[in-house]
């Protein structure tokens, strides 16, 4: 999963030069990930693994990172 998030992420929102060097674990926010593109990636989360992420929980715990971020979908499958 982490992989394509990760492919996503690096491909549509946030543009750096070497995206293999960034890890499961680095802050995507530090990176470069606006509220735009957590939307996109809020709406790219629900078509691809088919589960409903509330708005109520669009917040930096879930979000920063891509372990959390696949965290956060699992609780939802």
């Amino acid at each position: 999963m982490n992989d394509e998030l990760k492919s996503f992420i690096f491909r549509e929102l946030v543009h750096l030069p070497d995206a293999t060097l960034f890890s499961d674990d680095d802050d995507l926010l530090e990176a470069g990930l606006d509220s735009m593109g957590i939307m996109r990636l809020v709406l790219f989360i629900e078509e691809k693994f088919g589960v409903t992420l509330p708005d109520e929980e669009i917040e930096p715990d879930n979000i920063q990172t891509l372990n959390r971020i696949s965290s956060w979908i699992e609780r939802h499958r």
